[in-house]
């Protein structure tokens, strides 16, 4: 069975950082897409990077310079790394995986993914 979980959100000032963990259980990460959204209230919900199974990252033009990306294979964890933290950050952070085999490309179309965790909120405020 295909599982994923999150956690490290919270609440945090802005300017700070926080960093967020998905643990994969039930395949490997080298054959999948791993990417993480967010979904703010009343907003849909949007692509903030992936990583593919070669380890090729992509991010969304919204996360670039902020936002870092990463995996640790034998532990079946994708990070998060969201610097600089903004009140527009505020939102739930998914993480979600698709089969793809040993690729070198991934997107943050949220459509394109086929399993999701639960989320972790992110809170960004003073």
């Amino acid at each position: 069975q295909r599982q994923l979980v999150e956690s490290g959100g919270g609440l945090v000032q802005p300017g700070g950082s926080l960093r967020l963990s998905c643990v994969a259980s039930g395949f490997s990460l080298q054959y999948y897409v791993m990417g993480w959204f967010r979904q703010a209230p009343g907003k849909e919900r949007e692509g903030v990077s992936c990583i593919a199974g070669s380890g090729t990252r992509n991010y969304a033009d919204s996360s670039k310079g902020r936002v870092t990306i990463s995996r640790d294979i034998a532990e079946k964890t994708v990070y998060l790394q969201i610097d600089n933290l903004k009140p527009e950050d505020t939102a739930y952070y998914y993480c979600a995986a698709r089969a793809t085999g040993y690729s070198s490309r991934c997107d943050v179309n949220p459509n394109d993914y086929t399993y999701w965790g639960q989320g972790t909120q992110v809170t960004v405020s003073s």
